[in-house]
């Protein structure tokens, strides 16, 4: 899948929010069992960070959690060392797609707004090279007319 990195222009990337107004916000209600409003769902060995977003509490809810850390750390390494994250993760972006496409039932969500995405980036581009092939065109047909 796409990197969910915002900079990434591969469009198999899954897509990370990237604005901090969700890095804070814990979607999870604390359990009123538990003291000090501490939620029971704090995942495995308490590996979930505190305020994760919601996109990726989802990722990691499902088959392909270890597939998704994988990849987020993947993703983590190459902005932090300036590399090219579509390049550096494409194995971990290949492999969490093939995951997540195998676990298609719980995933549904996320893999029809890519492939939406990846529709409207295809039309985007036939627009483009559709106004530049007219463009052309009509140069072409004005040099004609010169000569």
């Amino acid at each position: 899948m796409s990197s969910p990195n915002p900079e990434s222009s591969d469009p198999q990337s899954p897509t990370i929010p990237s604005d901090s107004s969700t890095e804070n916000i814990n979607p999870v209600d604390p359990d009123p069992d538990q003291p000090n409003g501490e939620s029971s769902n704090s995942g495995e060995g308490g590996e979930e960070e505190e305020g994760e977003c919601g996109f990726c509490l989802f990722m990691k809810a499902g088959g392909c959690k270890e597939s998704f850390v994988a990849w987020e750390t993947c993703v983590d390494e190459a902005e932090k060392n300036g590399d090219d994250v579509a390049m550096k993760c494409m194995d971990a972006t290949s492999s969490l797609k093939k995951c997540m496409e195998a676990h298609a039932d719980y995933y549904e969500p996320i893999l029809k707004a890519e492939k939406a995405a990846q529709e409207e980036a295809i039309r985007e581009l036939e627009k483009e090279k559709a106004a530049k092939d007219s463009e052309q065109n009509l140069e072409s047909k004005e040099d004609l007319q010169k000569n």
